[in-house]
C-alpha cells in the first residue's frame, strides 16, 4: 500500500523539490503551506508521515506539532521536523517534547531524509512489542492495538515514540534494555549509523513529566547499559 507523505512548508519551491523527489520514490505526497493549512489536511487525510517547517507564518512549526500531538486520532503519525537555520539544542528539546520524532537541518541530504522517512515507517508497521493487545500492571494499563495509555484509570497523552519507548520497557519489567536496542527497535535505525544516546535521554525526560512522580520513578537509568522498568 502507498504510504502517503504530508509535506508542510511554506517554502514552495522547496516543497515542490520535495514532493518530486518522494513521489519519485514511490510515496504519495500532499501540501500545505502553513501549519493551519496543515492541521485540516491531517484532519481529513490522516498521512503516514509529515514533513514540517519550523518557520511558518501563524502556526510555526513547533506549535504545528503540539496541536497533533493533543489529539488522539493525530497523535501517533510521525513528524520530522525541518529548518532553515540551525536549531539550538535548547530548541531542539522543545521541538522532542511537543512530539517531533526528528530533525533535519537544511539544507539536508535527500538521502538521509529518505533513510529516516523508510526507518519510521518501518518502526511504525513493526512493532516490537509482545502480541498481547494489552500491557496491564498494578496502576497503568497499554493498549497496544489502540496506541492509549492509562495511569490510575486516567488517559495519559504520549507521543508515538514515548508510547512504543513506555510500552517496551513496560513489557519486559526488570530487564535492562540497550540505548541501541532502543535505537533500532523504536526509532528502526541502524546502531551503526545513529547511536546518539541523546536521542533516547530527551524522550524519556519527556515521558517521566507525563507519567507522573509514581510511575517515572519506576524508569531506571543503568549507567553505561540503558534503561529499565521496576
Amino acid at each position: 500500500m502507498q504510504k502517503t507523505i504530508l509535506i508542510v512548508d511554506d517554502d514552495r519551491p522547496m516543497s515542490a523539490i520535495l514532493t518530486k523527489y518522494l513521489s519519485n520514490h514511490g510515496f504519495s505526497v500532499m501540501n500545505a503551506y502553513n501549519g493551519a493549512e496543515g492541521l485540516a489536511v491531517v484532519e481529513s487525510a490522516k498521512p503516514s508521515l509529515i514533513l514540517t517547517d519550523v518557520e511558518m507564518p501563524g502556526i510555526d512549526g513547533f506549535t504545528f506539532c503540539r496541536r497533533l500531538r493533543e489529539s488522539r486520532a493525530t497523535a501517533a503519525i510521525p513528524v520530522i521536523i525541518m529548518s532553515g537555520k540551525k536549531i539550538s539544542e535548547a530548541d531542539q528539546v522543545s521541538g522532542y517534547m511537543r512530539g517531533a520524532d526528528d530533525y533535519l537541518l537544511k539544507p539536508f541530504s535527500f538521502e538521509v531524509l529518505l533513510g529516516k522517512i523508510r526507518a519510521m515507517l518501518k518502526r511504525a508497521k513493526t512493532s516490537p512489542l509482545p502480541a498481547a493487545a494489552k500491557i496491564r500492571r498494578k496502576g497503568f494499563e497499554i493498549d497496544l492495538e489502540g496506541r492509549a495509555l492509562k495511569i490510575s484509570g486516567r488517559p495519559v497523552q504520549v507521543t508515538a515514540k514515548e508510547f512504543d519507548l513506555f510500552s517496551m520497557l513496560a513489557s519486559k519489567p526488570g530487564r535492562v534494555i540497550s540505548v541501541n536496542n532502543l535505537i533500532e527497535s523504536v526509532w528502526g535505525f541502524d546502531p551503526a549509523d545513529y547511536n546518539d544516546p541523546h536521542t533516547v535521554e530527551v524522550h524519556i525526560s519527556n515521558l517521566r513529566k507525563k507519567l507522573g512522580p509514581r510511575f517515572s520513578a519506576r524508569i531506571k537509568a543503568v549507567a553505561g547499559h540503558g534503561y529499565k522498568f521496576e
